[in-house]
């Protein structure tokens, strides 16, 4: 049972920031913005959950069922994450490869303190037992909203950022995926890449507020477990359930922006059009209705847009939405299993596409192409894709960000890699200049 109190605020930027800066105090945090971006979908501006009242953290293994439990035992509003490697679970695949992180892969907990913002109203969520600190906690936020300017001090170092991979085994790897293309194993594989700086210390708020205001992403997430952390400009969300229906909205195809109004519509356009990002598009929307099927009422799945293409402040998108009816009895985290990992950073076929991209990455993915999200005391959800994210385990002193592309038939070695680091841009601009 929690207690609520709303408040009115005017300053919403500068109480969203005020609240991250205090939610440090606590070892477990998740905070969650939509950088006001609108949709039918959206549910709130802003919820930040810290503190945990209890919490689950282990590896893959039996992990959903183990999930599943968890969230029964709760009856209660959870936060965390899913780790690509999760996949473990769901499949009989192995992640072998180089771990510079060593997140849990799987994390939730179930929050003390829920602060929500819906337009100008802050909402606070307390468990009983915090309750009385409601009034003083909105104070003390608001006071902090005057004195942000004290915590963007001299910043640190910039790191010296390494590439897992080079561009000529990036160019082996990825015609190896082709081969498999060509010899018709799968038909589509995203692979990815990792950028790693060691021995590098950040201020992770600090750098979450620089990608973020460079972003706007609308499924934008800073998450703390103890010392590690993930500061995510996700501009994907993976699956939202809310009653009866639940919602898919993979992206696959991008390009870049122009400061020119002519050049940037153009740019779009050509996007929109492009033969290849809408292959691969409808590919994954194709997944996406199949692993929707596993868990919907029979004929109820539906693609509600087709290959539309989003702009953001760095790129446009192509996104696609896939709904589907649920019924009543169907478990909330069945349906994330059934669905994980999710199809736009996996492939088609899905399982052959993993073994592949495991056998040939050169990093393992962890929260990477995961998903970050909550689950209502009701049996809603919604997670993003772990995507446009730094993770950073302040122990280890060790920051990294990956990026991928979808490689097709008609895929280029040279473009796709040119893709790559137009989506790394934002990550290693925050952490070279933050």
């Amino acid at each position: 049972m929690r207690q609520a109190i709303s408040f009115s605020i005017t300053d919403i930027s500068g109480f969203k920031e005020a609240a991250l800066h205090w939610a440090q105090q606590y070892n477990e945090v998740t905070w969650l913005d939509s950088n006001t971006h609108k949709d039918i979908h959206s549910s709130f501006e802003g919820l930040l959950a810290v503190d945990a009242h209890s919490q689950l953290k282990r590896n893959a293994y039996n992990g959903f069922e183990t999930l599943k439990e968890y969230h029964l035992k709760c009856n209660d509003w959870i936060f965390g994450y899913l780790s690509y490697d999760l996949k473990n679970d769901t499949e009989i695949l192995t992640s072998n490869n180089a771990d510079g992180l060593r997140f849990p892969e799987l994390f939730f907990f179930q929050p003390k303190k829920i602060i929500q913002i819906i337009r100008n109203k802050v909402t606070f969520l307390y468990v009983k037992e915090a309750a009385h600190d409601i009034n003083k906690d909105f104070n003390t936020i608001g006071n902090l909203i005057n004195t942000l300017p004290d915590k963007l001090a001299t910043p640190p170092i910039a790191p010296r950022i390494k590439l897992r991979i080079f561009k000529d085994e990036y160019f082996k790897s990825v015609n190896k995926v082709l081969d498999h293309i060509h010899r018709g194993d799968i038909y589509e594989a995203n692979f990815c890449q990792e950028f790693y700086a060691e021995k590098t210390k950040i201020d992770p708020v600090r750098t979450f507020m620089s990608l973020n205001a460079i972003s706007l992403a609308p499924f934008s997430a800073f998450l703390k477990c103890a010392d590690k952390y993930a500061l995510s400009a996700s501009p994907e969300r993976y699956l939202k359930k809310k009653g009866d229906t639940v919602i898919s909205q993979p992206i696959k195809g991008t390009a870049k922006r122009s400061g020119n109004q002519r050049e940037d519509e153009k740019l779009k356009m050509g996007l929109k059009t492009n033969a290849k990002e809408r292959a691969e598009n409808i590919m994954i929307v194709d997944l996406v209705r199949n692993d929707l099927s596993k868990s919907a009422l029979k004929g109820s799945v539906k693609v509600e847009e087709l290959c539309e293409v989003y702009s953001f402040e760095q790129v446009h998108q192509m996104i696609s939405t896939i709904s589907a009816k649920l019924p009543k009895t169907k478990n909330p985290i069945d349906i994330l299993k059934e669905t994980f990992p999710m199809g736009s950073m996996t492939g088609a076929p899905k399982i052959s596409a993993m073994k592949i991209i495991e056998h040939l990455e050169q990093s393992k993915r962890g929260l990477y192409s995961g998903a970050i999200g909550y689950f209502t005391p009701d049996g809603d959800f919604d997670f993003n894709v772990v995507i446009r994210s730094i993770l950073y385990n302040a122990s280890l002193e060790y920051v990294s960000f990956s990026v991928g592309s979808a490689i097709t038939a008609k895929a280029s070695p040279e473009m796709e890699y040119e893709e790559c680091l137009l989506k790394a841009k934002a990550m290693r601009t925050v952490l070279e200049n933050s």
